[in-house]
């Protein structure tokens, strides 16, 4: 049974943060966590690794952008979008 993508948004953020997955929730946010920019960076590349997806460049501010990964909970809803953009 594969992970849904919540479950695997949070393993993915707590390996990259070096966090046990209980510490992290949806309600976090990457500064909470601890996740400088270049965890950021790898965090996302680990993402779009695991489920085959883009996620645009300007993610980074959300003013700039559709998609806002300041939190875990943005973060998963983004991953959420771009997958199913890609299964249509």
């Amino acid at each position: 049974m594969e992970d849904s993508i919540p479950t695997k948004v949070i393993q993915i953020i707590a390996e990259q943060a070096v966090l046990d997955v209980t510490d992290v929730t949806p309600e976090s946010t990457l500064q909470e966590l601890g996740i400088d920019s270049l965890g950021v960076f790898e965090s996302i590349f680990a993402i779009e690794e695991s489920f085959d997806i883009q996620i645009p460049f300007d993610a980074n501010y959300p003013e700039q952008s559709e998609l806002d990964i300041s939190s875990v909970s943005s973060i998963i809803e983004a991953v959420e979008k771009l997958v199913m953009g890609k299964e249509n």
